[in-house]
């Protein structure tokens, strides 16, 4: 009998994260592949996710419009509380065997209590990682509530026995976006120039024959007061690097209006003058951006997970990504310009650039289509626990 997996897609990142699984659930003969695109992946502001997905030929079963205007602490939980409500009517009305829900962002909350509360079980993919904030918090919550978890590393398997999870319903696939790291990676030598003039952003036309490097900077939601000084740090840092920069704009996070208003203003009083701006690029695209690149800066995830497999380098500033695993490629520093600016610097230097295999090997996907084939779905079991 078919099985209907439902995922659900809250934001742009998390589209990259499960892309080959979607693809693996589709193809798969024992499944059915359900896709609800949710909150900010909705929203052109914010990269217009759900056009990159059906232009990859997903069919989009379900949208749900949920995000609150104000990017603060208040329209979080207001967004997460409308997401309830709506996803709880999504999955009646689609009647799934298994939802799946996606890491840490605060919208899959959302997802996971109004599965766990229909009794429909709940597969959560990247869970046991450490990445400090609400977003760690929010991650374990949808361990608790999930029945099944795709974990994507060793030390997320042994962090998810610790949460109390029964071993024999974890399952350590590797993450999905190790196998588009691997697509890019194997692929032909890409043409950056034409990759990025497919692509309308703000800003100069930036030469990437030359040595370029990428900028994608978040907020830290337990320091959404700080975002535009951190924004400012960062904008201070590239100038006085002066290096032609392709910067990707934040999530739809607390403090996000913030690093948005410094931004605006960098442009408005002339600086920037060799950044070229986008909201968002194919996942594949944008690796591949990222291979041609000197490196990355900011506090992406996407730092210390696809470009520890590539072995591009990465400067990841502040607190954000605190307690994650990381690679070689990747060097911390503070919020302070002077010191992100000596980072870069140093990016012009490196004669190596090591690859580790922290998050997988490349073949996520259809490992976790075959878990979602055979596992063990019964509901009483689900909620039987042994301590």
């Amino acid at each position: 009998m078919t099985r209907k997996v439902c995922v659900v897609i809250t934001a742009r990142p998390s589209y990259s994260r499960v892309r080959t699984a979607l693809e693996a659930i589709r193809d798969h003969p024992d499944l059915e592949l359900q896709l609800v695109v949710a909150a900010s992946a909705l929203l052109d502001r914010y990269g217009g996710a759900i056009k990159v997905i059906e232009s990859d030929g997903f069919k989009v079963d379900r949208t749900v419009y949920m995000i609150v205007e104000g990017e603060n602490l208040v329209t979080s939980a207001k967004s997460t509380g409308f997401g309830l409500a709506e996803l709880a009517t999504v999955f009646d009305d689609l009647k799934p065997d298994m939802v799946i829900t996606i890491a840490d962002r605060y919208e899959t909350i959302a997802t996971s209590i109004a599965a766990a509360y229909m009794n429909i079980p709940l597969v959560h993919l990247q869970g046991g990682e450490v990445t400090g904030s609400i977003d760690e918090k929010t991650r374990h919550a949808n361990t608790k509530l999930a029945d099944v978890h795709l974990v994507c590393c060793e030390s997320a398997h042994k962090r998810v026995q610790l949460l109390g999870e029964r071993p024999e319903r974890i399952f350590l696939t590797g993450c999905p976006s190790i196998d588009l790291a691997r697509q890019a990676l194997e692929a032909d030598p890409a043409d950056i120039s034409a990759i990025v003039g497919r692509y309308a952003g703000v800003g100069p036309g930036i030469d990437v024959t030359q040595p370029y490097v990428v900028v994608m900077q978040h907020p830290v939601t337990t320091e959404h007061d700080q975002s535009r000084a951190q924004a400012e740090a960062l904008i201070d840092a590239v100038e006085a690097a002066d290096k032609p920069t392709l910067w990707f704009w934040p999530n739809v996070d607390a403090g996000s209006d913030g690093t948005s208003k410094a931004l605006r203003v960098a442009r408005e009083h002339g600086k920037l003058r060799r950044t070229h701006f986008y909201r968002n690029m194919q996942p594949l695209d944008f690796l591949k951006v990222l291979i041609g690149s000197r490196g990355i800066i900011g506090n992406s995830s996407v730092a210390l997970r696809e470009c520890a497999y590539l072995g591009v380098p990465a400067v990841n500033i502040g607190t954000r990504q605190q307690g994650r695993d990381r690679g070689r490629n990747v060097v911390d520093v503070g919020y302070g310009s002077d010191d992100i600016a000596a980072a870069i610097e140093r990016m012009w230097t490196l004669s190596e650039r090591p690859r580790d295999f922290i998050y997988g090997d490349g073949f996520a996907g259809r490992r976790i289509a075959e878990v979602l084939a055979t596992a063990d779905l019964s509901i009483e079991k689900m909620l039987t626990y042994s301590w």
